[in-house]
């Protein structure tokens, strides 16, 4: 079985954390050292960006350290290699987010087969056509049992909704709102509504909450709405300014969280 489907078909009503941080920053080395110290922290998922030069849908803390990974060197191909080297040491699932021009760069039947290779359980690909995916993409993925996992926002209707529940698996990613990544304070009543929509449709995938998640108001509001939460800007400022100390920053991490 995938690993995204096990860990969501075990988790009974216990609630997910998924962390995400950008593949060659702080340090360009530090992944497989980063994702390990994740796993010991008992975090149930892990996202690895892969840097790009013109991250549309990222904030700023995340189009840093995208920026910061390509001068360190870090390339896709790098990356396969770094995973591949901890593939029999990690147990959790692992998903590469990343935009769709390096990936067709790389060649798609060639991402997935080394996504296999190197212990990948499914890519998050936010600029990929939903009819792309379907005709396309999907196809091989399925070849090599890997989950495309399709993101979600308040701007998006119930109809596309229900389409995307009906032709994905392993989750859906709920975007918190159709902002760029970066962290909140809280979810106003506008964004609770929208997690209470969506709650009510009854969908067949699981719902994960990202965007904007980075104190306890705001994961205890994810928590409540969905089988988890995702965070990406919070723990990849964190992860810099402990420079790529990754034990430290997840230990600041779950302080901001309790606060």
């Amino acid at each position: 079985m995938n690993k995204i489907n096990q860990i969501f078909a075990q988790r009974g009503d216990k609630k997910l954390l998924s962390l995400y941080f950008c593949a060659g920053c702080p340090t360009l080395e530090g992944t497989g050292d980063v994702i390990l110290a994740m796993q010991r922290r008992g975090i149930a998922m892990i996202e690895v960006g892969i840097p790009f030069s013109d991250p549309l849908a990222d904030g700023p803390v995340i189009q840093s350290a995208a920026t910061q990974a390509i001068k360190n060197g870090m390339t896709l191909k790098k990356l396969f290699a770094q995973l591949a080297e901890i593939k029999d040491q990690v147990q959790i699932p692992l998903v590469l987010m990343g935009y769709l021009n390096p990936i067709m760069h790389y060649g798609i039947e060639e991402f997935c087969e080394s996504c296999v290779e190197s212990g990948v359980s499914g890519a998050i690909i936010p600029d990929l056509p939903f009819a792309d995916y379907q005709n396309i993409v999907k196809p091989i993925a399925d070849k090599y049992d890997l989950r495309i996992i399709m993101l979600i926002t308040p701007e998006t209707s119930e109809e596309r909704i229900r389409f995307i529940d009906d032709n994905t698996d392993g989750f859906i990613y709920m975007v918190s709102s159709a902002a760029i990544t970066g962290a909140q304070k809280s979810f106003d009543e506008q964004k609770q509504e929208y997690f209470r929509r969506i709650n009510a449709m009854n969908l067949r995938n699981p719902r994960m909450i990202g965007f904007g998640i980075s104190n306890a108001q705001t994961l205890k509001a994810a928590l409540n709405n969905a089988a988890g939460a995702i965070i990406g800007s919070k723990f990849v400022t964190l992860l810099s300014e402990a420079e790529g100390d990754a034990e430290k920053a997840l230990d600041n991490l779950m302080d901001a969280l309790a606060k």
